[in-house]
């Protein structure tokens, strides 16, 4: 690949912004410093300003391969991810069939390998009955395992009391989980039914899938990792009530419970429901706005951890049933950073912070070996944006395969110019250059 020097850039990284040369040798960072000496054949890079940060880690997605490839495929989520500056993705397990055995895992893994153009690693599925699986699996090939705590949407539910206490005793890696209560939910969606028969309004959703839902799950969940010693990471949270259920007194290294917060939670409100309608209708679901602001209280407080999307496409004709047969879910990877860096603008939160929580944090709770920092030696994943660079989603610059985006119409304050995963440029001022530059994580444990 050779080498790439990048000027006139502003770095982001570990707290900082200052003004550096990046010298990629390979798929490496072979040097950062204020002024780095012209190379032998380089191909130069003047970012003329821009900010230039490290990739982001997205540790929360559905690319829906195996088994639901009409909605989104490996290959064409990854390259949408890519033009959304994210270098990174970890995969949920609810595929078909879903990543509960050792082959299933292999067999994704492969896939990736033949079509990913981002770098890729993949949870593992808990189930009722697969433990002694769990306690096989080499820990340097699985992210992490996935849970799904009162609630699923790919049959996955673990509802064993004693299978549950077993999983977190026993299990060595770091457990991930989706709360939300399904009897509460049941008793809810009953109620809305006894009220409005088949036509549910979509403003129903954050009152069938409650705040009450959202709380009794996760709290259950922290309490019994509490009890257990396991090491518990709860995705997705939507709602103010939860966020009394976590620290921000110590640093995420020495957290046993952690927690994320998803873009479309930051962005959306119930508000919202009436223009976007279904577009919005997400597993938890978008709440109020005081929630809302809750949420980017908790993540500039710490309390929230890690940013990410639970990117979950469906087709539109899905998308337009009515509201019990809608599924939950939509794209969000091309857009999350661009809605991030409008955030940064509006003074929701800095960009510093931002990359903590999108590139550094990730990689610091999977233990991705040399990902997520701009540090010397580290893989060469990079994102180079422009704050100054507004530009508005509309079809014609949609990536993801099922054409539509929660995000139409909006105009973003700040683009994606430029990715890099693993010191290949992939992506470039709009247009996709590389498509095979993915490589599979290695977490060191």
């Amino acid at each position: 690949m050779g080498q790439t020097r990048i000027i006139n850039a502003k770095l982001v990284n570990e707290n900082q912004i200052s003004s550096q040369q990046l010298l990629i040798n390979d798929d490496r960072i072979a040097k950062i410093a204020p002024e780095i000496a012209p190379q032998k054949e380089e191909i130069l890079v003047d970012a003329k300003g821009c900010y230039l940060l490290p990739g982001l880690v997205d540790d929360q997605v559905h690319f829906r391969e195996p088994g639901f490839t009409h909605k989104a495929t490996i290959a064409s989520e990854s390259r949408a991810a890519i033009a959304g500056g994210i270098t990174s993705f970890i995969e949920m397990p609810n595929t078909l069939p879903q990543t509960t055995t050792h082959e299933a895992l292999e067999d994704k893994l492969q896939r990736a390998s033949e079509s990913s153009a981002a770098n890729y690693g993949f949870m593992f599925g808990g189930t009722n009955d697969n433990l002694e699986t769990v306690l096989s699996l080499d820990s340097s090939k699985v992210a992490a395992l996935k849970l799904f705590l009162g609630s699923s949407t790919g049959n996955m539910l673990v509802d064993n009391t004693e299978t549950l206490r077993e999983i977190f005793s026993k299990c060595p890696l770091l457990i991930v989980a989706h709360c939300e209560e399904e009897a509460v939910i049941k008793a809810n969606l009953k109620k809305a039914i006894s009220q409005y028969g088949e036509n549910i309004p979509i403003s129903e959703h954050p009152h069938i899938r409650s705040e009450e839902a959202c709380y009794l799950s996760s709290s259950k969940a922290i309490a019994l990792a509490k009890e257990t010693g396991a090491r518990l990471h709860v995705f997705h949270v939507s709602t103010a009530k939860e966020l009394a259920l976590f620290q921000n007194d110590i640093p995420i290294e020495d957290k046993q419970i952690t927690a994320e917060v998803c873009t479309h939670h930051l962005w959306f409100s119930e508000e919202d429901y009436a223009a976007k309608g279904k577009a919005i209708k997400w597993n938890p679901a978008v709440k109020t706005t005081r929630d809302r602001d809750a949420l980017w209280e908790a993540l500039n407080d710490d309390r929230l951890d890690i940013l990410a999307t639970d990117h979950a496409p469906h087709t539109w004709e899905e998308k337009q049933q009515n509201y019990l047969n809608a599924p939950s879910g939509g794209p969000l990877v091309q857009h999350a950073l661009p809605a991030l860096l409008t955030a940064v603008k509006k003074g929701k939160i800095s960009l510093e912070h931002m990359v903590t929580k999108a590139c550094h944090n990730p990689a610091k709770l999977f233990k991705i070996k040399d990902r997520g920092f701009l540090r010397e030696g580290y893989f060469a994943d990079l994102v180079l944006v422009d704050q100054e660079q507004s530009y508005t989603v509309n079809k014609s610059n949609i990536i993801y395969q099922c054409g539509w985006s929660p995000f139409e119409g909006t105009t973003f304050s700040g683009s994606v110019v430029k990715t890099f995963v693993n010191g290949q440029l992939v992506y470039d001022m709009g247009k996709i250059i590389s498509t095979n530059a993915g490589r599979a994580l290695v977490y060191e444990r």
